[in-house]
């Protein structure tokens, strides 16, 4: 089993400063290298708390490439719907090239309202920009002189530079959250896979993952290859149970409340292309700290409970690659600190 850390940011900068926030991330980072952590990740969101501090998630991993000398970096994920293509492909290569070929190239399709609205983009193009960036980015990866006539992107004759580190291009990860047929795509496709848990029912995506598997054996004509699902959880582990519970919830809940101020946007919304998000509000307000304790939404505990709560995560899902957010809340860096270094001497071991 592997194991990374995952950035999301949702600090506000009245609280906590986007160099300060910086400057404790990468600490962490080249900590984490240290303790075996296998990637580290970071998104792509723009203008409120939630995320806002990374609107270049190539910027932050080719920092910590230079502070950790051993870890995947994984954007988690980048967004072809509000970058042109020729941009795009030469920033993946030159973060590629700058880390000695360890770049995993996480793409998605944003969910924002007031992100598209920002960039004066339609929600409904969403689904077509991103298979259209996509298609261009392996494209300008994978071959010279490249003519390329998409409905929103046409260029004739561009060769990117740099050349990819790795061969033939960095391995494509897919952010998908809700619809079947995402899920059945990424796999048809043999791209892997990123989920995020902690806001629908483990049964429903326990479901779609088995969609996903499948698609990815049957393109494969039994070559025996399963494509890899990255799942971000958030990650709180003290000497204690009762101590990890009762210093999580300040921060589980201002993690939330910074989640559902950006979640407003959806209010009075409706997109074909996002049918289920005008009900994201309202999840989340669902969600309380309680809830996600008794349904094992976050690994919080002590490490043989957070052992416990992984094996289930494993039994439910099946081989998953966690990815674990370790400062939100704005929580100080010496607690996110002590989580990544208990799990990694007391859980870790017992998964590899």
């Amino acid at each position: 089993m592997k194991f990374g850390i995952d950035y999301f940011p949702d600090a506000h900068p009245g609280v906590k400063s986007g160099s300060r926030y910086f400057e404790e991330a990468l600490d962490l980072v080249e900590y984490a290298d240290g303790l075996g952590y296998d990637s580290v990740k970071i998104v792509e969101h723009y203008f409120m708390p939630y995320g806002g501090y990374s609107p270049d998630p190539c910027l932050f991993l080719a920092a910590a490439s230079q502070r950790a000398k051993r870890m995947r970096l994984v954007t988690g994920a980048v967004l072809p719907v509000f970058n042109h293509p020729l941009k795009l492909a030469g920033q993946l290569t030159m973060l590629d090239a700058i880390s000695g070929g360890r770049l995993d190239a996480g793409i998605a399709r944003a969910f924002l309202p007031y992100e598209f609205d920002a960039f004066g983009i339609s929600m409904e193009e969403s689904r077509a920009r991103f298979e259209e960036g996509i298609e261009a980015l392996i494209r300008l990866w994978t071959e010279e002189n490249v003519t390329f006539e998409g409905k929103f992107h046409q260029f004739k004759n561009v060769t990117s530079l740099p050349r990819p580190t790795q061969k033939p291009h960095p391995p494509i990860w897919i952010a998908v959250v809700v619809t079947p047929e995402s899920f059945v795509w990424a796999g048809e496709r043999g791209y892997n896979l990123m989920v995020v848990p902690y806001i629908g029912e483990h049964q429903e995506l326990a479901e779609r993952l088995h969609l996903y598997r499948q698609a990815y054996r049957e393109r494969g004509r039994g070559n025996g290859k399963e494509g890899e699902v990255m799942m971000v959880l958030h990650l709180y582990v003290a000497e204690s149970s009762r101590k990890a519970r009762d210093e999580c919830r300040s921060y589980m809940e201002q993690y939330l409340r910074t989640f559902r101020a950006s979640a407003k946007s959806w209010t009075g919304r409706q997109s074909a292309q996002y049918k289920r998000y005008s009900e994201l509000e309202q999840l989340l307000n669902d969600l309380s700290y309680e809830r996600i304790l008794a349904e094992t939404r976050a690994l919080i505990g002590d490490p043989d409970e957070v052992a416990k709560q992984l094996t289930y995560i494993r039994d439910t899902f099946g081989e998953v690659y966690p990815s674990f957010q370790i400062n939100f809340g704005m929580m100080e860096k010496e607690k996110a600190r002590r989580s990544i270094e208990l799990f990694a001497k007391h859980v870790m071991p017992k998964f590899r």
